[in-house]
């Protein structure tokens, strides 16, 4: 199997259980987003909580020139290890939402 459908089964497969476990709210739904063409990859919540609108990115990927970006963390886990502990190596996973400067001082990839 090839790097790229590797690292799509690999997102999609944490996508799907960060989803099965978000909301248990039943007015709260969790979308996946997959767009498999252009390689993104989202877990969205939509509903309403307290007569008030709920609609938000909670976890976002990419996969840009041979590595996974993690655009987004709005979780409390460490995603870039879970992605790791799948099988995708460190040094072809960014953290996109620390700045260029930031990345050299983690074990991830720099971009």
């Amino acid at each position: 199997m090839d790097k790229l459908k590797k690292y799509q089964q690999i997102i999609q497969q944490l996508l799907q259980e960060y989803a099965a476990i978000s909301s248990q709210d039943p007015e709260i739904e969790t979308q996946l987003i997959f767009d498999t063409e252009h390689h993104h990859y989202q877990l969205v919540n939509i509903g309403w909580k307290n007569q008030r609108r709920v609609y938000g990115c909670f976890l976002h990927l990419d996969i840009k020139d041979g590595k996974v970006w993690l655009q987004h963390n709005g979780t409390e886990n460490e995603v870039g290890d879970d992605l790791a502990n799948l099988g995708i190596p460190k040094q072809d996973i960014v953290i996109g939402f620390h700045s260029p400067f930031k990345r050299q001082f983690t074990d991830y990839a720099v971009g």
